[in-house]
């Protein structure tokens, strides 16, 4: 046993020699949670799970501090800030920065890395989309074809195995153990001096590997041998035999160079930025969507106090009536007619509130983790206490400046960029591999034995030699291995050359075809993107040509029912025509409604379409990472402004 604790001994001291970069110096990963700190957990960390913190389904004070008398009041900018810190969408890509750093380290240590998602979920609808303005999915979005394009894209050319494999960077400490009794029949006494070897072999075997991105890869060995045999010729019983040996490969041809290994780790980093964008394009996606939420719920409560007005309008026409019937000036027919009007009017009304809850209950869901399972928020009733405001003068920028920005703004586009980079890192691998095979191998080790003089007798002829070099235990081992008393040198050459080379040049046609592909692939984006621009353009002085055409056909409706009601008054009118005047004021305030909703679905659209509806509405990415917006809640309107929504 006392071999058997020197090579323990010589194993913890490779353990402490080794490269730190290796084992305990590696920084944490993000999110980790070590349990066991100290030399001991420099040690075995590297060895653990590293526990990843739970989910978070609790929703952020905001809300609570948003809620008063079972009501919630909302801004345009609280709406925005309980998506950034509550909504699910945003939260689930949250991970997608961390599987990628996590994918990072897997290719720093020499590994293949990992594809990312690309993909982003859509944001809610609202109860009812108006088709005033852009007509919904007339045109594919650029968002969606980056989806359905860049998303498997980027991840085939991340996970790509083209190339020469790359070296385990990571150092690798390598260990054998054994012990073992062996008897052995000899047919001829003469070398072993018996015709039954009993040897009894205590081996232990240590070596440390690394790989370099030069395409070095060197390993440092010791191998010690003890056996303690009835060999009568030996003349040392026990005697432990080592060798200490240095073992240097380096590629020339194929796998040669740092610009050719280091590909996986540039795929790596450059899939992270991939990773920071598609959660770009997700806040952008979502913060649109609840924007739009937000814009249509303004307009379903304008049109339920549309409605409630016509009610009015209605009933008070139908006591008028009663009225004259009573006095005997009018027929008991015009009050039916006033009563029919009156259901039509309260079955509109309520169509109108339906609509309305149904989007309260929607947009309640998108802004809280938990959606609608909290009762406090299922039953508040959202007050809105921003309007749509619709400007005189609509500012002017020329659509060659907005395309730029898109083109410079837009993540989808940077992604596609990012994925032809990273075509041609799998490029460079594939042409490499077309190389032949040549390696320089050199090794360098050094010979060591001791051990006791044999008790034996030796054989009649010979004697035991009694060198007092060779004499001690493992200590003259180690002297003798870093004496260089036995040293061994040796290099030499491997060459590998394929016949026809066939395979290693389909994959480069299939890798530079592939990067053709993709480079249509970001052409087509960056058309798609000038025709969001446009379309956007469009829909937006559409909706501002719809908004004045509508106010106009109010006024003018108002006008009409006031001198309709006059000429009744008169006796120059009848009822009915007073209820179909009451009946196109009603439309066009309803139009009226539909319009200031189209116009701000269409300002929506086009922050979205030019990239900036992050930055006009002072959306910090930092603070949608964390889930934690720095600026305090609206504050609460007072009473009046709340009983007139409700």
């Amino acid at each position: 046993m006392t071999g058997i604790r020197s090579y323990v001994a010589v194993l913890c001291a490779m353990l402490l020699a080794a490269p730190a970069g290796g084992f305990a110096a590696d920084p944490p990963p993000p999110q980790a949670v070590r349990a066991n700190r100290g030399i001991l957990g420099r040690v075995t960390n590297p060895y653990r799970p590293v526990e990843q913190a739970p989910n978070d389904l609790s929703n952020s004070t905001r809300i609570e501090s948003l809620l008063r008398a079972g009501n919630l009041y909302l801004s345009l900018q609280d709406t925005i800030a309980l998506a950034l810190e509550n909504n699910l969408d945003i939260a689930i890509q949250r991970y997608g920065p961390q599987l990628a750093e996590a994918s990072m380290r897997q290719a720093e240590a020499g590994g293949q890395a990992r594809g990312v998602s690309t993909s982003v979920t859509a944001g809610p609808s609202s109860a009812s989309v108006s088709s005033a303005g852009t007509t919904p999915g007339a045109n594919v979005s650029a968002t969606a074809l980056t989806s359905n394009a860049t998303s498997s894209a980027v991840g085939a050319s991340a996970i790509s195995s083209s190339g020469p494999s790359i070296p385990n960077l990571d150092p690798v400490l390598t260990g054998a153990l054994n012990w073992g009794h062996l008897t052995t029949p000899q047919s001829s006494a003469f070398l072993t001096g018996t015709n039954s070897l009993i040897q009894r072999q205590n081996i232990g075997n240590f070596a440390i590997q690394k790989g370099f991105l030069t395409g070095t890869s060197v390993s440092l060995g010791l191998n010690n041998t003890s056996v303690t045999s009835n060999n009568p010729r030996n003349d040392f019983n026990p005697a432990t035999t080592s060798s200490l040996g240095f073992s240097l490969t380096q590629r020339l041809l194929q796998g040669f160079g740092t610009g050719v290994n280091s590909r996986q780790i540039r795929i790596a980093r450059n899939n992270r930025e991939v990773s920071d964008l598609t959660f770009k394009l997700q806040v952008e996606t979502t913060v649109a969507a609840v924007m739009e939420l937000y814009w249509d719920l303004v307009s379903f409560n304008q049109a339920v106090q549309v409605g409630r007005d016509a009610l009015g309008a209605s009933q008070q026409l139908r006591e008028n009536n009663r009225k004259q019937v009573e006095v005997g000036t009018l027929a008991q027919i015009e009050v039916v007619r006033a009563e029919a009007e009156i259901a039509s009017r309260e079955q509109t009304l309520v169509v109108s509130q339906t609509r309305a809850l149904q989007q309260e209950t929607i947009l309640k869901s998108a802004l809280s983790r938990t959606g609608v399972s909290n009762p406090a928020i299922a039953a508040a009733h959202i007050i809105t206490t921003d309007r749509i405001q619709v400007p005189d003068v609509e500012p002017v920028t020329p659509i060659q400046d907005m395309t730029a920005m898109a083109i410079s703004s837009r993540p989808e586009l940077a992604q596609s960029r990012i994925q032809l980079a990273n075509q041609q890192l799998t490029i460079r691998g594939s042409k490499n591999s077309l190389l032949p095979t040549l390696d320089a191998v050199a090794n360098l080790s050094n010979g060591a034995l001791a051990g006791d003089p044999n008790p034996l007798p030796a054989p009649t002829g010979s004697a035991h030699s009694n060198t007092a070099f060779f004499m001690g235990g493992y200590s003259t081992v180690l002297a003798q291995l870093f004496a260089r008393n036995f040293p061994n040198y040796s290099i030499g050459f491997n060459l590998n050359i394929p016949i026809r080379n066939r395979a290693a040049q389909a994959q480069v046609i299939s890798d530079e075809l592939t990067y053709r592909q993709q480079q249509l692939v970001l052409q087509r984006l960056e058309n798609q993107v000038r025709v969001d621009v446009q379309n956007a353009v469009i829909g937006v002085s559409q909706a501002r040509a719809q908004y004045q055409s509508a106010q106009k056909a109010q006024v003018l409706q108002a006008q009409t029912l006031d001198a309709e009601t006059k000429k009744l008054s008169l006796g120059a009118s009848t009822i009915y025509n007073q209820i179909l005047a009451e009946r196109d004021l009603v439309t066009a305030q309803s139009n009226m409604v539909a319009a200031e909703a189209a116009y701000a679905r269409a300002k929506v659209e086009l922050d979205r379409a030019t990239g900036q509806i992050l930055y006009n509405h002072n959306v910090s990415l930092d603070e949608a990472f964390k889930g934690v917006v720095a600026r305090p809640p609206s504050a609460i309107p007072d009473a009046p402004a709340a009983r007139q929504q409700r």
